[in-house]
């Protein structure tokens, strides 16, 4: 009768770790792919991309003086960015306070105002689009950037993010300044912002590329050139009669790298806010 051999321990211990480590790469490359072949498509012709074609092409450069020729680069840009910037500020200064308030102060009303904040997020922006539109219109803001940033800045989620991240934060803290003759403000400004900036920088983060990204809204409010944002500006090359698909992908390409940008340089304090942690 034979005898079956048996996997040694380390045998039996790399299994797991080799099915982890391919399960991981095919992620990894499910994750990449689209924006590897969006840098292949970049040097690649229109008709070449409608084909399907898979390897680097000569149409770089062609295709980076047409969109720089189609686009006014800079006035798009600073279009986003300012939109983004002013967005993120105000959202976090609006948000960060709401939040600090829902967690410190207790009042009889605050849990059932809390709850009507949180029901906001059950409202889908389809239901929303018409009313805020007739708003900005009797407002004077469509057509303007203020029209797009005033109905983000007071952020359901966000606000629920700040007041789950000051439960970690030290009542001992709060407690002590009060001891030394600081006003809530003051606490709030030296003690509480600099103790949670990990927590600000995931909303730094989040609300940026939530509001660069932003298509929808700036597309019913923004209605001439000189306004438009970067996202609908690669939108309409992309829906034109005749698209130029390696222009589209010059625009795609370039309208990535800010969030990415950002995402990078902040990732570590990114992570650290999303864990809750506290320093």
């Amino acid at each position: 009768m034979t005898q079956i051999a048996t996997p040694s321990p380390r045998v039996r211990r790399l299994l797991p770790e080799t099915a982890t480590y391919i399960t991981l790469s095919i992620a990894a490359f499910v994750s990449v792919f689209p924006f590897l072949w969006m840098l292949i498509s970049s040097t690649n012709t229109s008709i070449d991309i409608i084909k399907g074609k898979t390897s680097f092409g000569a149409a770089f450069s062609t295709n980076v003086v047409n969109f720089f020729t189609q686009v006014d680069v800079p006035l798009v840009f600073w279009n986003s960015a300012k939109v983004s910037i002013l967005t993120t500020l105000l959202t976090i200064a609006v948000s960060s306070l709401a939040g600090y308030g829902f967690e410190m102060f207790r009042s009889k009303m605050r849990d059932r105002l809390y709850a009507l904040v949180l029901l906001t997020l059950m409202v889908p922006f389809a239901a929303l689009m018409i009313p805020l539109f007739m708003m900005m219109g009797r407002a004077g803001l469509i057509n303007t950037h203020i029209g797009i940033l005033l109905p983000t800045i007071a952020s359901a989620f966000i606000i629920f993010y700040f007041r789950q991240s000051t439960k970690a934060f030290p009542t001992e803290l709060r407690d002590a300044a009060k001891v030394d003759g600081l006003k809530e403000w003051q606490i709030f400004l030296y003690i509480y912002v600099p103790v949670m900036r990990s927590t600000f920088a995931a909303a730094f983060v989040i609300i940026f590329m939530t509001s660069w990204n932003n298509y929808l809204w700036p597309l019913i409010v923004l209605q001439s050139n000189e306004t438009k944002t970067i996202t609908l500006v690669v939108s309409s090359l992309a829906s034109a009669y005749y698209p130029d698909f390696g222009v589209v992908m010059i625009g795609t390409i370039l309208a990535t790298l800010p969030t990415l940008l950002v995402f990078f340089i902040m990732q570590r304090q990114f992570v650290a806010g999303m864990l809750g942690s506290v320093k």
